[in-house]
């Protein structure tokens, strides 16, 4: 039941969607998750409260996950007669892809054989799958991707002729519109070409360098957060939180080449720096720290000249 409502309903496909977004798939799509899929899904497992110990069900609940983080590879081929059981990466695949024969294909978790069953089964194929939504994003943009679907149905919903109509748009399929089916019509799913090029906006190998190591900062940053956090006050917590995301929000910018990109990174900095100043008689004087203070200073002079560079460009 729960499969079902999260891809054949566009409300609940909406908190859903972020995972299927990645054009990619390796074991990083599976950690894709949305921010909202948990209050698009809780309902349909707490009916488990009334006759299940909630011991049993979060035990459960950790080893499928771990199941299906392993399946989120292009490594493994087919597992031979355990296709037939249980679900393989060969399956998940197809579950992904965006090809029009894996649409709402493929929904099991640990066990293919409940698809086999209700015919929502498929093999893969020898053609190449193309991964991704059936409309691709073309955005790294992390806010944008949670959000993006709730934007359209906000769109949609404001363009609705009726109650009636607000009604289906929620609760029927992504693909329905007046006068359609309650899931579209599947012809209308774009047939990919096969020349078709993953979203990689070009950017200069100093940016790829400076966004990895910013990544590898903020990845350090959020689990030292993770062990401190019940030492720290909510405020401060929830604002490291929020950096976070912001810092990853200024990657994304820069890569998807918005005009907003320099001016974000280095507001970004400027807070860096201003929290430093602040705050810095907290941290160890190690050399370090020291190292990285230089290297934020650094940055925004850089930043300050890539913007400077393009308000001048636009002059022109």
């Amino acid at each position: 039941m729960g499969p079902y409502f999260k891809y054949k309903v566009n409300l609940f496909w909406s908190a859903h969607q972020a995972h299927h977004s990645s054009e990619e798939y390796n074991l990083t799509t599976a950690l894709r998750q949305s921010s909202f899929q948990r209050f698009g899904s809780a309902w349909f497992y707490l009916p488990l409260a009334l006759f299940m110990p909630p011991t049993h069900y979060l035990v459960h609940k950790e080893f499928n996950l771990l199941y299906q983080f392993w399946i989120h590879t292009e490594c493994i081929g087919t597992l031979g007669p355990l296709e037939y059981v249980l679900n393989t990466p060969s399956h998940h695949r197809v579950h992904h892809g965006r090809n029009r024969y894996c649409i709402d294909k493929n929904y099991a978790g640990v066990l293919i054989i409940w698809d086999r069953m209700f015919g929502t089964f498929e093999k893969e194929r020898d053609t190449k799958i193309h991964y991704g939504l059936v409309h691709n994003l073309k955005s790294f943009n992390p806010v944008w991707v949670q959000v993006h679907h709730y934007v359209y149905l906000v769109k949609k919903l404001f363009s609705a002729k009726s109650f009636s109509e607000c009604v289906h748009i929620l609760f029927k399929g992504p693909g329905w519109s007046p006068g359609k089916p309650r899931l579209g019509e599947p012809h209308e799913i774009p047939e990919i070409p096969h020349d078709t090029t993953k979203y990689n906006p070009p950017v200069p190998l100093w940016v790829t360098v400076y966004h990895f190591y910013n990544f590898a900062v903020l990845l350090v940053a959020s689990y030292l957060l993770g062990l401190i956090k019940s030492e720290l006050p909510y405020v401060v917590a929830l604002c490291a939180v929020l950096y976070f995301l912001y810092s990853l929000t200024c990657i994304g910018l820069i890569h998807d080449h918005h005009p907003l990109g320099p001016f974000c990174e280095i507001m970004k900095l400027l807070i860096l720096i201003s929290c430093d100043a602040y705050f810095g008689f907290y941290l160890s004087e190690s050399l370090l720290i020291q190292g990285m203070r230089v290297f934020a200073m650094f940055s925004l002079i850089v930043w300050l000249r890539v913007l400077f560079k393009q308000v001048k460009g636009k002059r022109d």
